[in-house]
């Protein structure tokens, strides 16, 4: 997995970093098959904005989240972020099950 951590008008010190890589760790423990992920963390006069961008074998998944601090927007992205991760992989599993045999109806003999 790669992470990209980048910042828009602020500066990325080692706090933000390991605050960022401690909540991935949550994220990822339902997906174990992750690419890469950019995190973009940006000011915008006195809205914080961080965005996510996740690419998954078949699917990227962008999410973003803003807030009045830094940290509450990250929380904020993180918990959206582990939604999305967890809808993407019940689907995929769903799709994955659809033609399997313990799915489908057998015939007794008699």
């Amino acid at each position: 997995m790669n992470l990209n951590l980048t910042g828009h008008h602020v500066e990325i010190t080692p706090a933000l970093r390991d605050y960022v890589t401690s909540k991935l760790t949550r994220v990822m423990r339902h997906v174990d098959n992750v690419i890469d992920i950019n995190v973009i963390l940006s000011v915008e006069k006195l809205k914080q904005k961080a965005e996510a961008n996740v690419h998954v074998p078949g699917k990227d998944i962008f999410v973003e989240a803003d807030g009045s601090d830094m940290y509450v927007s990250i929380d904020n992205l993180m918990d959206k972020l582990d939604r999305q991760m967890l809808k993407h992989k019940k689907k995929n599993e769903s799709q994955r099950n659809i033609g399997a045999l313990k799915n489908q109806d057998v015939e007794q003999p008699e």
